[in-house]
């Protein structure tokens, strides 16, 4: 098993890790749309782009990347921006798109908007 850790994401907000790679996959933690310094994005594309863009520098660092995502789960704090969402989701994964669940929760960490976690299949190279 082998934590993966990036200076590039937010670092984790509790006794848990960015990532856990183990044998040829990757399981992220949820990651809200917080930069790495610590600051919560406004509104919810704000969010969605930071936490998507957290994703991608965590899987970078376990050398892969989003098109080696195979299931992302999404919890929304309102389920009114799921199209708003949706938009920026496609754009960020273009062609590739991995199965998906999206819940609605009454509350994330932080007052965050959006959490999205992943489980990755690391490509053979």
């Amino acid at each position: 098993m082998e934590y993966i850790k990036t200076e590039k994401a937010p670092a984790a907000l509790g006794p848990y890790s960015q990532a856990v790679g183990i044998e040829d996959f990757i399981f992220t933690s949820g990651q809200i749309g917080m930069s790495n310094e610590g600051i919560l994005a406004e509104g919810i594309e704000a969010q969605t782009k930071q936490a998507l863009t957290n994703l991608s520098e965590i899987l970078k660092k376990g050398q892969c990347s989003l098109q080696d995502v195979v299931k992302t789960t999404i919890f929304l704090a309102n389920m009114e921006d799921f199209s708003t969402i949706n938009k920026i989701y496609a754009d960020f994964f273009g062609d590739h798109k991995p199965a998906r669940s999206t819940i609605a929760v009454k509350e994330l960490p932080l007052k965050a908007l959006i959490e999205i976690e992943a489980v990755v299949l690391k490509t053979k190279i």
